[in-house]
């Protein structure tokens, strides 16, 4: 039954958030109804691909209060971001990227690559996510 529950909330949960707050989402994404994106001041700056995980306690973000700062995040496809990580805004991730748990994402991410770490660093290239989450290679 709760395996059940949690198809369907991560199922209408980015349905809700693309017709509310109007993100950029794919129809795709599996997102937790934990993580945190970016609803107050630049909601629309959230852009998310197909195929893409977003866990439990994530954070991703569009505005800076401090800087003033009100950018676009964006997000390739067949990615996962882990646990507690935060994405901070103005970054772009590439295709197929695994975000570690805890990370906090500051600078742009190439494609097909693996980081972790406070800030994020690539500790592996060539990484292959398929649309089930699962790492190929």
């Amino acid at each position: 039954m709760r395996k059940y529950l949690w198809n369907i909330m991560v199922r209408i949960y980015p349905t809700w958030l693309r017709w509310i707050y109007k993100m950029d989402l794919a129809p795709t994404v599996i997102i937790s109804w934990k993580a945190k994106l970016d609803k107050s001041i630049n909601p629309r700056g959230v852009h998310i691909g197909d195929y893409t995980w977003v866990l439990s306690g994530a954070t991703i973000l569009a505005h800076d209060h401090c800087r003033r700062l009100k950018t676009d995040t964006y997000i390739g496809e067949r990615c996962i971001i882990g646990i507690n990580s935060i994405i901070m805004p103005g970054v772009r991730i590439g295709d197929s990227c695994v975000v570690g748990g805890s990370c906090i994402v500051t600078k742009d991410l190439p494609d097909h690559c693996m980081v972790v770490g406070n800030p994020a660093r690539i500790i592996k290239e060539g990484v292959e996510v398929n649309e089930y989450g699962q790492l190929v290679n």
